[in-house]
């Protein structure tokens, strides 16, 4: 969170670099820091402990991270 570029984050970037080049689509990254860490809390504050299955945090974190893209997307 310090604003430094991690190992994963390099590797994802050059993952979206050949998948551009070797299709020539158009390749969006999008920061999703902290998805988990709020859809925890979100489902915490809905039902409490019995609500933080990692099924349920996966499928709100991907929510999260396409309505965080689609709100950035449209400005």
């Amino acid at each position: 969170m310090d604003g430094s570029e991690q190992d994963i984050s390099i590797r994802a970037r050059k993952f979206a670099n050949r998948l551009h080049g070797r299709f020539g689509l158009p390749v969006a990254l999008q920061d999703e820091r902290l998805t988990t860490a709020e859809a925890k809390a979100l489902l915490f504050a809905e039902g409490g402990y019995r609500n933080l299955q990692k099924a349920k945090i996966d499928s709100l974190s991907a929510v999260l991270i396409l309505q965080d893209f689609f709100a950035n997307a449209s400005t």
